[in-house]
């Protein structure tokens, strides 16, 4: 009974250690093989999308420019953009605009598109959703 708990603690403290190193496996051949390691205590410290989109975007400036109106990942590189609304009224003559997530900087009070105005993310090609 002592040895069961004993090894029962052991390896319960073991997982826990390990815990924030979690990977993903497969099976090939009937050998368990990683694909990927994940350290979810780092991830955990990142920016949810449910927290992203709504925000609004700023620039320099500290002027509005637009809100983030979605997230999407393109289908062929994997790359997230966000999908900026600018101009408009409670969505009604919006302007959408796709802008690489990298060209934004998530601070933590804020949003911030460098060099953007409201007039050129309005010049920008507009984006439509496909149906």
């Amino acid at each position: 009974m002592i040895k069961a708990l004993l090894l029962a603690t052991a390896l319960f403290g073991a997982a826990i250690v390990a815990a924030p190193f979690a990977s993903v496996s497969a099976v090939a051949q009937g050998t368990p093989q990683a694909l990927y390691r994940v350290d979810v205590t780092k991830l955990a410290t990142g920016f949810r999308a449910t927290k992203i989109i709504g925000s609004t975007v700023y620039n320099d400036a500290s002027e509005t420019v637009g809100k983030i109106d979605d997230l999407i990942i393109n289908r062929d590189d994997r790359i997230p953009y966000a999908i900026v609304s600018v101009g408009g009224f409670l969505g009604m003559g919006d302007h959408l605009v796709a802008i690489a997530y990298q060209d934004l900087r998530i601070a933590p009070d804020r949003i911030v598109l460098s060099g953007a105005t409201k007039d050129v993310l309005k010049g920008m090609p507009k984006f439509t959703y496909t149906k």
